[in-house]
């Protein structure tokens, strides 16, 4: 794990996950995605997002004209979200020692999709940490201080996990670019993140 003095609960393990657990893990990713596709979301003000998104596990986390919440369904299709697989739930107790989450938002960017800062506030306790795992291309991810001020970029590549807990829980985060062509993992090139959660 790699420290980052000047972000306090911010952990980062770079690498992780090595070339066969990958591409083992990208298989059951995949398989979801087919049965759960992802689709473009609407921000509450009606524009919609440069990310494509989908979810694993009892709940999923959806953005509409109605608001940022957590539903047991997928909003195109009215089915339950696939669940989360077992390797993500090991990784998931490995690292955090946590409850097991119940929520995994998988984001799919292509070369030209970016997230803007946030916090992850939607919730329902804000003490759980939040697990990140990145396949594919790699990021430029931000990341500053709940309360405001400088933030600090890194790149994160396929295999790379981060958390955010403590006192980086509610921490400003996003992605500001990705490298297209960095990754020959994901077929047809982009990025794949994968955000565990405890959302109920």
């Amino acid at each position: 794990m790699t420290p980052f003095p000047d972000i306090p609960g911010f952990l980062y393990w770079p690498g992780h996950l090595d070339a066969a657990a990958q591409g083992g893990l990208l298989a059951e990713i995949t398989a979801a995605m087919a049965e759960a596709p992802p689709y473009r979301p609407l921000t509450p003000g009606g524009r919609p997002f440069s990310v494509r998104m989908t979810n694993l596990g009892p709940l999923g986390w959806v953005s509409d004209r109605a608001g940022y919440r957590y539903q047991p369904t997928h909003p195109e299709t009215s089915r339950p979200w696939p669940p989360i697989p077992d390797c993500l739930l090991t990784l998931w107790a490995d690292l955090t020692g946590a409850p097991p989450p119940d929520a995994c938002l998988v984001n799919h960017y292509d070369a030209d999709a970016r997230m803007g800062l946030h916090q992850d506030k939607d919730e329902a306790d804000q003490t759980q940490p939040v697990l990140s795992i990145s396949l594919g291309d790699t990021a430029v991810f931000r990341i500053g201080p709940a309360a405001g001020g400088p933030t600090r970029s890194l790149r994160l590549a396929s295999g790379d996990v981060c958390a955010l807990t403590g006192p980086a829980r509610l921490a400003r985060h996003g992605i500001d670019r990705i490298l297209g062509g960095s990754s020959s993992l994901v077929p047809g090139g982009g990025r794949i993140n994968l955000t565990l959660r405890r959302a109920a």
